[in-house]
């Protein structure tokens, strides 16, 4: 990567400054110069002060700063002048002023500018601070004066400053563009050149954007503006209201070091480093100190050793600030002290190369290595840590003295390797480099590391923690990542955050201080790992370290700088110069920003010693990379919650913005509804609280956020009802939302129903806050209401006509918060039962009243009229609710909403209501009162049991349901009374002895009731109903006469009405199964005309009376289909019936056999099958219809081919000897009904199994040609067989040619073409059939011999074999149907031009019936012109005679005299010759077409083949898997070399004497008779020269990739030197097996099987399959340095 970024250099101007510059005319941001920072002090105190800090968490891991340096300066504070249309006021209500980052003048015309990171004082810093500035020279460039949102908010009030505005006027804010933040890398220097827009409107709020479904945080949504330029978009996308970092120029700094003069004066900045100091190296070897009022303090460097020795490259501050070390570009590393500046403290220079050759020389950076990370251990300012360009690190420590003369320094090597002379050598090195170097910081809280001298290091592979002190030791190796990319961009980058101790709020229970944290990043994986220190219980011995990788996280790109902003909080700066905010729990993205335009500094350090990793790049090696990154951790630092960029022309400051910022910037842009929302989620932790710098303990957080929460909620308020506009009512709703949202959050309901409330009411817009108010009711978050809310939300719901939903609310509150006598007439006036009911429950806890109020309704309708007294009553629907009530009351649950009351509670408030229901006269209420409810106007004329008479009449089935349930309750059961009931309040009174009642008691009392009044058999018949279904569920507490029960029986068994029809027969089976009458015969006649089928069925099962039990299902309309399991009940064997009733049974099934028939055809014959199989012929004739019979017949024999049958291999019904009798005629019916099928299924039958004469005339009438086909052929008589093929076929012939010579007159043109192809078709098919037949024929038939005739003369028919006579005919046939065809095509050709010629295809199908043709005579070419096949096919038995090359020319000879005898003239003759040679062309052309694509195939398989063999393969080891001696490589001596120069001399005097040989001349008959050159003999004899040295190193190499030596394979190898190459014949019981992974001998013989493989010999290690009678070629190479080739395995 190129160290310069959009063709930026030195000297060339910014163009985003000049942007800003030139934008600045219109801000209106004014600056007003505060009182200092300690007036707030005294004023606010110490915990408001430390409110004012950005980040909880930023300052635990730093040192104390000097509070004097801070409160020295001072603190700017910006003002923000009011919008001219907002309300007076309000602008003070949301505004609070913080101290902010402030830029003073100077005399000498810099700017100064305090941080709040100031420098702790240390005695070696000198005490001098800049001047105060003047204001001659202010700056006005954007980036020096900070936003109003990144201010922060301190207080309710405005603060007003004494001092004077500055000359100029007001400043408004800079227009920021859209940045490219989140554009495609690519692109973003594409938008660089687009103009920037001359203005924005404000964007959409980000609060309506829902902070749970966002991968990064709310800001990160947004693009962010530049603080130093108009960064530039094609793109509209939206822009926070707040700057995410508040970035600020440092301009004097700049102005100082980085501008031309600087650079001219200086060298160009190099590095960062910031601590109490800002520290830059510059390329002239010098270090820059200034101080946080931007004063150059230091010049380090200016007249030493220091600026020959190249620019600084490295560079860090130590732990008390007062000494700095700088690492140079030659190797050289000094040490300075601040208070000293003029001489070093410590100097190591590097070695000479040459002292590094050496076999003893001492450890250090060897010289014209750059120092590219340096850093102090610890406190001690002589120990050091450092790593240079070639990958190497080490550890300097010096020892005390009076100066640095008399001082000696240890180096010790940490990691890499010195490079050597030796070119081979430095070639074998794996190139390795330091990316990332960092020795642990300190933290504010002592820890057992301290002394350790803690240092990481990353490499391309590894990332190494060692501690340098007592002695260099490794504590921790951990690879790089599986999950990074193949050949993605290499970087690498690490940080350090210490350990600090917890604040009180974020304490853990079990710790004070937090965990050290490594977070190390490679490519772009980044990985956080938490280091926990054990301290020993020696004290001499170190304590032990436990690392462990806590989380993992993978970024879109590459990362190359990371930096702690904080304890949780992570600052991630990728390859595209983009800033990711991360937090460390949930490594979750919050923020993106992008720096592109910025410019950091960034240079190429490690792609020059990794060069071999890139350009020698492996494709199928994952762990290298296609790229290396360039270097960024030099311009990226971070200090005490502030990032630090160093860029090209500038130094830049950042924080981030805090949560009251992000509010704050929320409420000026006019959008609070937003910022509410995101102030309910910094108070509920959901939002990402630790990067805006709100604590992680809950109650610390509420403690902040609810006090500004409510303020925002208040003026928002204020604000919001004094606008007005057609948004109004939505921008209403949505604050309702939002304030309902944020104070059930907080809990705050005091006031949300206090102050927001007044605040609707006030606005007359109440509508808005109950409509809001609603969901969170329904949804039970809400339960309790103010009085004046719940009589507001009457109001509006009676207003709206929204009955129902008022009442719903009304049920979901707790009711002591209402009214009551409000509510309660409420609820009268709008029938508002279920809330009345509700309210008389749960407020006052009163049961009875409520019963007391609906029955005054039922009252109501039942003195309304006759029949039609309920209709249209509005109050039915109310009155109605008794019955629920009830249901709900007496089984222990609240009405309406159903929630279980307490066993006490029910107790008493069951036995009250059943008391009053089942009262014999009128009760009063409540008890001791004189209230009486009356259920008739006149009180001599009240019935006995006036309020259960009155529910009777009023609906008697609702009841009896109601009853039913309350029946199930556990009240009802018979116990002794409860005497403790007395001691509780129970229905509003004092409480006397629970009443008891039992279900025989209501079972009495109702039974009473219907005989004492004049209830209607409509009504009776629900108690009947009742009594019955309730005697079989309690029969231990239910004692009933016979004679009642008989009574109810008889009742059921005549329902007043069809509806009833069913319940009344489910009411006779359960009274059944209690009772049995005595009368069965009456019962039985009784239920026959009630037609009650399913208890007759069980009356009759009961008596075993089977025949009658059969004829009910047959009379039962809606069981039908429970005959067949009946029947199958009746016939079993385990219901033991009687042979007559079996008999009986079986004469009923036959009397009903057309009834089963029309049930189900299938399941009547799978059913006799299984219970009846000697009722299956009878059955079979019984049945009328023959569709009937055949599906019958199917289900019996070829039940798989049943419609809707799943299982398609389904075995028959019956075994073959019991289906024979049926096979005829199941065939016959066939042919009527599924003709395509009787062929299939005749050519599987014996033919035993059918009758010819019986059959074949149904196939014949049917068409079923194919089927008779087989049936003649499977008995034998072939001839007949083709002779009825022939004449179908000449039927077939006579209907197209009739079709087609009718074509021109017919009417449907589409008919007949559909016809017409129909036919052909059947042709097509027939056709088949008959070469189906000739083929099975010719395949059986045994040639006599022949004498030898000449073809030229007539074949005499009757000399032909039978299968020819066969062909003959077919040929004959199709050949006659396609010329006869042909001339009534030709013939409606000549006709004059007519519709049907039009749409009938006669090509078509002529070229179908030519085509037809074709493939008959194929047929007989491949049937009868193939010598020899059988023969060779043939592997035992006699040979049979097979057919030879003359059975097709004596068919042919024989077709061609029969066609000339018909053919009327020679045309036609050339005609069916054309088609005959026409098959051979086609014929021809297929076999030509698949000769080319195998020859193809076949070159491409031996070429591929070919192709891997030249391949050769690698060892995947340098050791002989046998011995484990080195086979090959480095190391295994010249003798390897000189075998292989030998081999290759042999090979090619081999390759000579070829050529000689098959040139001929001269020399190829000297060679012949010896006397030749011997260049091979003398090859050769060399070869042997070497013994058995060169036998012994000679390898086998397996496509396993294993490695053997010859001998240690083959022992016999090293006495009897062989050929180079040998071939080995792997027989029956000889096979080489691969050795690896066993310790095991060579078999002597292998084991007895097809196949063998290596899984018996090498402990499961399968990489070798050999066939046995395979014949394997195994080639022999001696090793060489460059690796092994084999052509064998």
């Amino acid at each position: 990567m190129s160290s310069v970024v959009g063709g930026l250099k030195e000297g060339s101007t910014n163009e985003d400054v000049e942007a800003d510059e030139s934008s600045r005319a219109g801000d209106q941001r004014e600056i007003v110069d505060d009182e200092p920072l300690e007036v707030h002090v005294d004023e606010r105190g110490e915990s408001e002060l430390e409110e004012v800090q950005d980040h909880e968490d930023l300052d635990e891991g730093s040192e104390p700063l000097d509070e004097q340096a801070l409160l020295d300066q001072e603190v700017p504070r910006l003002r923000i002048e009011e919008d001219e249309n907002e309300r007076p006021g309000e602008q003070e209500l949301l505004e609070e002023d913080v101290p902010q980052l402030r830029f003073e003048e100077a005399d000498d015309g810099l700017e100064t500018l305090p941080l709040d990171a100031e420098p702790d004082m240390d005695p070696t810093t000198p005490p001098d601070l800049s001047p105060p500035a003047s204001p001659a020279d202010s700056g006005s460039i954007p980036d020096d004066t900070p936003s109003l949102q990144g201010s922060l908010l301190s207080s309710s009030a405005r603060i007003t400053s004494p001092f004077t505005q500055k000359p100029g006027g007001p400043r408004r804010t800079v227009s920021r563009t859209v940045s490219g933040a989140l554009q495609p890398f690519e692109r973003r220097f594409e938008t660089r050149l687009s103009a920037s827009p001359s203005g924005l409107l404000r964007p959409a709020s980000p609060g309506f954007l829902s902070p749970h479904s966002r991968q990064i945080s709310l800001s990160s949504q947004f693009s962010q503006a530049s603080s130093q330029g108009d960064a530039t978009s094609d793109d509209e996308a939206l822009q926070a209201p707040w700057e995410v970092v508040r970035w600020t120029k440092l301009r004097k700094i700049t102005g100082q070091a980085l501008s031309e003069v600087g650079k001219r004066s200086f060298g160009r900045p190099t590095c960062l480093a910031v601590s109490a100091l800002i520290a830059i190296g510059t390329s002239k070897g010098l270090v820059l100190g200034f101080d946080y009022h931007q004063t150059l303090k230091i010049i380090i460097g200016q007249g030493t050793k220091a600026t020959e020795c190249g620019s600084v490259t490295a560079l860090s501050i130590a732990a008390d600030y007062s000494t700095v070390v700088a690492g140079h570009a030659n190797g050289h590393i000094f040490t300075w002290e601040i208070s000293k500046p003029a001489r070093p403290f410590l100097q190591i220079p590097p070695l000479d190369r040459s002292t590094v050759q050496q076999p003893q020389h001492p450890d250090g950076h060897v010289v014209d290595c750059a120092i590219l990370h340096i850093g102090f251990l610890g406190t001690r300012h002589t120990a050091l840590v450092s790593a240079d360009a070639a990958g190497m690190a080490f550890s300097h420590v010096a020892t005390r003295g009076l100066g640095p003369v008399v001082r000696v320094v240890k180096t010790t090597r940490l990691l890499g390797r010195y490079s050597t002379i030796d070119p081979k050598a430095e070639r074998n090195r794996k190139p390795s480099s330091v990316l990332a170097f960092s020795p642990l910081p300190l933290g504010n809280v002592e820890q057992p590391t301290d002394g350790m001298g803690i240092t990481a290091l990353l490499t391309p592979y590894l990332l190494v923690i060692v501690s340098t002190t007592p002695i260099a030791q490794t504590q921790h190796k951990s690879p790089r990542p599986k999950e990074i990319k193949p050949h993605s961009t290499l970087s690498g980058c690490l940080a350090w955050f210490p350990a600090v101790k917890l604040k009180a709020s974020n304490a853990e229970k079990d710790r004070e201080n937090s965990d050290t944290k490594l977070v190390y990043c490679w490519s772009n994986v980044l990985t956080v790992m938490d280091l926990k220190v054990t301290e020993n219980d020696d004290p001499a011995k170190p304590a032990s370290l436990a690392f462990r990788a806590r989380s993992r996280w993978r970024a879109e790109e590459a990362i190359v700088a990371v930096q702690w902003l904080g304890r949780s909080v992570l600052g991630v700066m990728t390859v595209s110069q983009r800033l990711l905010i991360v937090e460390d729990g949930s490594l979750q993205v919050t923020d993106s920003i992008d720096l592109l335009h910025r410019h950091i500094y960034h240079q190429d350090l490690f792609s020059q010693q990794l060069r071999s990793v890139v350009e020698n790049l492996d494709s199928d090696d994952p762990s290298l990379h296609g790229v290396v990154a360039d270097a960024f951790y030099m311009s990226f630092r971070a200090y005490k919650g502030r990032m630090f960029l160093l860029g090209f022309n500038d130094l830049t400051v950042g924080t981030l913005s805090n949560w009251a910022d992000r509010l704050m910037a929320l409420m000026e842009a006019g959008d609070h509804i937003a910022a509410i929302r995101l102030a309910t989620e910094y108070y509920a932790g959901s939002s990402n609280n630790v990067t805006v710098g709100l604590s992680e303990n809950d109650e610390s957080r509420h403690e902040v956020v609810k006090e500004r929460l409510l303020a925002m909620i208040s003026a928002s308020l204020k604000y919001s009802f004094l606008q007005y506009g057609e948004e109004r009512p939505i921008r209403l709703r949505n604050l309702a939302e939002a304030s309902f949202e944020a104070c059930s959050t907080m809990e705050e309901m005091d006031y949300l129903f206090s102050d927001v409330f007044d605040a609707f009411e006030d606005a007359e817009e109440p509508a808005i806050y109950i409509s809001t108010l609603e969901p969170y009711i329904l949804d039970a978050d809400i339960k309790v209401l103010p009085t004046e809310v719940v009589q507001s939300m009457v109001s509006h719901f009676i207003s709206e006509n929204q009955a129902a939903r008022l009442e719903e609310l009304l049920c979901r509150l707790d009711p002591s918060s209402f009214d009551f006598d409000q509510i309660t007439t409420l609820c009268r006036q709008h029938g508002l039962y279920d809330a009345l009911v509700y309210v008389w429950t749960q407020g006052i806890g009163d049961f009875v009243t409520p019963l007391i109020e609906l029955l005054t309704l039922v009252k109501m309708l039942q003195d309304g009229g006759e029949d039609d007294r309920f209709t249209g009553n509005p109050f039915y629907d109310s009155a109605i609710k008794v019955f629920p009530y009830l249901a709900y009351s007496l089984t222990g649950r609240r009405y309406p909403n159903g929630e279980l009351m307490g066993d006490h509670e029910a107790t008493m408030i069951k036995a009250d209501l059943y008391e009053y229901v089942f009262a014999g006269t009128p009760q009063a209420w409540p008890l001791g009162s004189k209230r009486v409810f009356r259920t008739t106007e006149d009180a001599h004329s009240e019935p006995a049991f006036p309020y259960l008479v009155l529910l009777l009449e009023f609906d008697a089935a609702n009841f009896m349901s109601m009853l039913n349930e309350a029946f199930e309750d556990s009240f009802l059961n018979e116990a002794e009374e409860d005497s403790s009931a007395s001691e509780t309040l129970a229905n509003g009174a004092n409480t006397r002895p629970g009443y008891k009642m039992t279900r025989q008691h209501i079972i009495s009392i109702m039974l009473d009731v219907m005989r004492q009044h004049d209830f209607g058999p409509e009504d009776v018949v629900y108690l009947d109903m009742f009594i019955a279904r309730s005697l079989p569920k309690y029969p231990g507490q239910l004692v009933l006469s016979g004679s009642l029960l008989t009574q109810v029986l008889q009742r059921l068994c005549q329902p007043p009405s069809d509806d009833l029809q069913d319940a009344c027969q489910l009411s006779v089976e359960y009274l059944l199964s209690a009772y049995r009458p005595p009368n069965v015969s009456a019962l039985v006649q009784a239920l026959r005309q009630a037609c009650f089928f399913r208890v007759l069925k069980s009356v009759y099962r009961g008596e075993r009376l089977f025949t009658e039990l059969l004829e009910v299902y047959f009379e039962d309309p809606q069981d039908r289909g429970g005959v067949f399991d009946c029947i199958g009940y009746c016939l079993r064997s385990s219901t033991a019936a009687s042979e007559k009733q079996v008999q009986a049974v079986k004469r009923t099934i036959m009397q009903h056999l057309s009834d089963l028939a029309n049930i189900d055809v299938t399941r009547t014959a799978r059913t006799l099958a299984m219970h009846a199989k000697g009722l299956l012929e009878p059955a079979l004739a019984a049945l009328v219809d023959t569709y009937q019979q055949f599906v019958f017949l199917r289900t019996l024999l070829e039940p798989g081919l049943l419609q809707g049958t799943h299982n398609s291999k389904a075995t028959a019904a019956l075994p073959p000897p019991e289906a024979a009798i049926f096979v005829e005629q199941y065939v016959r019916l066939m042919c009527v009904h599924d003709p395509g099928h009787v062929a299939a299924y005749v050519n599987i039958l014996p033919t035993s199994d059918l009758r010819l004469d019986s059959v074949l005339p149904t196939m014949e009438a049917a068409g079923v040609i194919d089927a008779a086909v087989i049936i003649l052929s499977n008995d034998g008589r072939i001839r007949d067989a083709m002779d009825r093929l022939v004449a179908h076929l000449r039927s077939l012939e006579q209907a197209l040619t009739s079709l087609i010579n009718a074509a021109r007159e017919s009417p449907d043109a589409a008919s007949t073409q559909e016809a017409a192809e129909d036919l052909v078709e059947a042709v097509e098919k027939y056709t088949k059939v008959g070469i189906w037949l000739c083929q099975g024929q010719s395949a059986n038939t045994e040639r006599r011999p022949r004498p030898r005739t000449n073809f030229a003369w007539d074949v005499p028919e009757d000399d032909l074999d039978l299968d020819e006579y066969l062909w003959l005919n077919l040929i004959d046939a199709v050949v006659q149907l396609a010329k006869t065809t042909s001339r009534a095509v030709r013939r409606l050709e000549e006709q004059p031009s007519s519709v049907g010629y039009a749409v009938l295809h006669a090509s078509k199908i002529t070229a179908s019936l030519r085509t037809n043709v074709q493939q008959t005579f194929t047929a007989l070419l491949t049937a009868t012109a193939a010598p020899g096949v059988q023969r060779r096919l043939q592997t035992t038995g006699p040979p049979k005679s097979t057919q030879d090359d003359l059975s097709f020319l004596r068919v042919l000879r024989a077709f061609l005299a029969r066609a000339a005898v018909t053919a009327p003239s020679l045309s036609d003759l050339r005609a069916v010759l054309s088609d005959i040679f026409a098959a051979y062309a086609y014929e021809q052309g297929i076999l030509s077409v698949a000769n080319e694509l195998v020859g193809s195939d076949v070159f491409q398989d031996i070429s591929d083949v070919n192709e891997m063999r030249q391949r050769g393969w690698r060892p995947r080891a340098q050791v002989c898997e046998h011995c484990k001696r080195r086979a090959w490589g480095q190391g295994i001596g010249e003798i390897v070399w000189d075998a292989w120069v030998l081999r290759e001399r042999h090979r090619e005097a081999g390759k000579a004497r070829k050529r000689v040989e098959r040139g001929g001349g001269e020399e190829a008959r000297k060679l012949e008779r010896g006397k030749a050159k011997a260049e091979a003999a003398v090859a050769l004899d060399e070869g042997d020269s070497q013994g058995e040295e060169s036998r012994r190193l000679t390898l086998v190499v397996f496509a396993c990739r294993h490695v053997f030596h010859r001998v240690c394979l083959d022992p016999t190898y090293r006495e009897s030197g062989k050929a180079s190459v040998e071939v080995y014949k792997y027989r029956r019981n000889e096979l080489l097996f691969c050795l690896h992974g066993t310790d095991s001998a060579i078999p002597d013989k292998a084991p007895v099987s097809e196949t063998a493989t290596l899984q018996g010999y090498s402990k499961g290690h399968d990489d070798v399959k050999l066939k046995w009678d395979w014949e394997c070629t195994i080639e022999q190479h001696s090793t060489s340095q460059g690796g092994i080739s084999s052509d064998g395995y």
